[in-house]
């Protein structure tokens, strides 16, 4: 349905980029994320439309930030 790109502070290993992704997967309709460790910003696939106030919550409850 659409991409969406936003940039998440506060990941440093792939440990984070990990719990950023499932974070993000467990939101219904997300069907890809990448990430670029050394930028944060990382770029999601949907399959429907997902307000980024979903998105940041999902983050922050991961323990990282939207910036």
């Amino acid at each position: 349905m659409g991409k969406i790109e936003i940039k998440v502070s506060g990941m440093k290993c792939e440990h984070c980029k990990k719990a950023v992704q499932k974070a993000l997967f467990g939101i219904e309709g997300v069907d890809s994320v990448e990430i670029d460790l050394e930028t944060g910003i990382t770029q999601i696939d949907t399959s429907r439309d997902i307000s980024l106030d979903e998105i940041r919550k999902a983050i922050k409850e991961a323990g990282y930030e939207v910036s």
